[in-house]
């Protein structure tokens, strides 16, 4: 079976790959459907999406509400777990940790990085992410620790 990066880099070759593979991501985790992402960039220790402004995401004062934004962390790192985790191990979230630091007023751009040593160092993995308004100006950030085992 061919790997959800495999199956990326394949996509994203094509016209209009980004986006088919985007709704494609968003079907295999319906949950993710609901934000309406759009994937920018997969690749070993850095993802990247964008969580579009919708009224569909936003809270009572009109801003995207902290759970869709954490909805997004999640899928950044979610891609880059899959680009990066061994093919002979297994990765599953085990905790959040993130600060709300600005209201999310625009688009958010969604990144989850790692490095080499972060893997190397597992089986508690720290993956870095942060949620960015169009302006600039971080509005989430924090870390997502996965917990990454050998298949058995």
């Amino acid at each position: 079976m061919a790997s959800t990066y495999d199956f990326y880099r394949k996509l994203t070759a094509l016209p209009q790959g980004k986006r088919l593979f985007s709704i494609a991501f968003s079907q295999k985790a319906p949950y993710f459907a609901s934000i309406h992402l759009r994937v920018d960039e997969m690749s070993p220790h850095f993802a990247q999406i964008t969580l579009p402004k919708r009224r569909s995401v936003q809270n009572h004062i009109g801003t995207v509400h902290a759970i869709a934004a954490c909805n997004g962390l999640e899928a950044a790192m979610g891609l880059l777990a899959e680009a990066t985790c061994p093919k002979d191990a297994r990765w599953l979230p085990k905790g959040m940790e993130v600060e709300y630091l600005a209201k999310s007023t625009t688009d958010l751009i969604c990144t989850a990085e790692s490095s080499a040593e972060d893997w190397a160092n597992g089986p508690d993995v720290p993956i870095t992410v942060k949620a960015t308004r169009t302006d600039g100006t971080v509005a989430v950030a924090g870390t997502i620790h996965l917990w990454v085992t050998p298949k058995k």
